[in-house]
């Protein structure tokens, strides 16, 4: 693999210019919601365009998605992003300009912009096929700009032209809760009839149509008492919605844990039956209490889920078309986005939440 250049958003311009696609119309300044600081509300700026360095493209944004992990940022869970920071890594837009050395791309290719935003290619975990791993990765709306903006820049290998059916708000969803969900999804096994789903929410939402369209049984649980969640669940396909706390008769062939809560280990690892694995598919969840070594036993496996590689992306967008994937969205204007942030971390959405530009 060769080595990219500086990646950091707001390089030197100069030298940039030359051979790009300008597009002389673009205006000089965007609106975006910026978080100055960790534990505060998103504040509404008037920014520049970015510019696009020689491998980056400049997207005009069309829809953001809002995902738990913008929460675990906002909420410190997540420590040392970039600051200011325009949060936001589920990301639909239209490409405006390209950058030099941009091949693959060109102005009003639709495009899709995930969590993963840089990787360095040569490090010990890229050399091994283990990009989602990279010692040196930057990722949108965290330690790079994201999408709760007008404009947002991405290098050129970490954007994914989407089909037309889903260059809308519809398609936002996918390029997190959706990529997640099919990295989870894939890492519980080959060989899985019976899936439990802990945590009912955007990825759930998404992968639930993955696993009905593959004929896998989905058993949901929600928060005890989420009877919304629980029939939202049994409309897109699950065999079974109901308490986390509940005892089936059967016991799973895995399990994927979506919800940031670490003590529903023990439980989970219960409803798994001998040979099976347990994905907790989210990148940050509360402590997980102790528990007994007879309850792991038989070959069970318990792993988590970092990131994505762009090989995630490409396969799940295919399977997306091809299982024709619906999302349920909750749309908000860009500068609704403290009540949408808000409305997500209450638990009052299903499906999931977008800002819209």
């Amino acid at each position: 693999m060769t080595s990219l250049p500086n990646p950091h958003v707001g390089a030197d311009p100069e030298g940039i210019h030359a051979g790009e696609n300008y597009v002389p119309t673009l205006p000089a300044t965007m609106r975006a919601m910026v978080l100055e600081k960790q534990g505060a509300l998103l504040v509404s700026k008037k920014l520049p365009i970015p510019v696009p360095s020689a491998h980056q493209v400049l997207v005009k944004i069309i829809a953001c998605g809002i995902c738990r992990t913008d929460l675990h940022i906002l909420d410190s869970e997540l420590q040392h992003p970039k600051l200011p920071l325009i949060p936001g890594h589920e990301i639909i837009g239209t490409i405006v300009k390209t950058g030099a050395e941009v091949s693959m791309l060109k102005p009003g290719d639709p495009v899709g912009i995930p969590w993963l935003g840089y990787t360095c290619g040569q490090c010990r975990y890229c050399l091994k096929d283990q990009e989602n791993l990279c010692e040196n990765a930057l990722f949108t709306g965290y330690t790079m700009d994201g999408g709760f903006a007008e404009y947002t820049v991405a290098f050129e290998r970490f954007c994914f032209k989407i089909d037309p059916v889903y260059a809308d708000p519809s398609g936002a969803p996918l390029m997190c809760a959706g990529l997640i969900g099919y990295r989870s999804y894939s890492m519980a096994g080959k060989h899985v009839e019976n899936m439990g789903i802990y945590g009912f929410g955007a990825a759930a939402h998404i992968l639930a149509q993955v696993a009905s369209y593959e004929g896998k049984k989905i058993y949901a649980f929600t928060r005890d008492g989420d009877l919304k969640a629980q029939s939202f669940a049994m409309d897109l396909g699950a065999t079974w919605a109901g308490n986390s706390s509940a005892i089936l008769p059967i016991a799973l062939d895995a399990a994927i844990i979506f919800a940031p809560a670490g003590d529903l280990i023990p439980k989970v690892l219960r409803d798994v039956d001998k040979g099976g694995t347990v994905v907790c598919g989210g990148i940050h969840m509360s402590d997980i209490p102790g528990f007994p070594y007879e309850i792991l036993w038989g070959e069970k496996t318990l792993r988590s889920v970092a990131n994505l590689t762009r090989n995630d992306a490409r396969e799940f967008l295919s399977l997306a078309l091809k299982a024709k994937i619906k999302t349920k969205t909750t749309l908000y204007d860009l500068e609704k986005a403290n009540e949408a942030v808000a409305d997500l971390r209450s638990g009052n959405i299903q499906g999931a939440a977008v800002l819209v530009m």
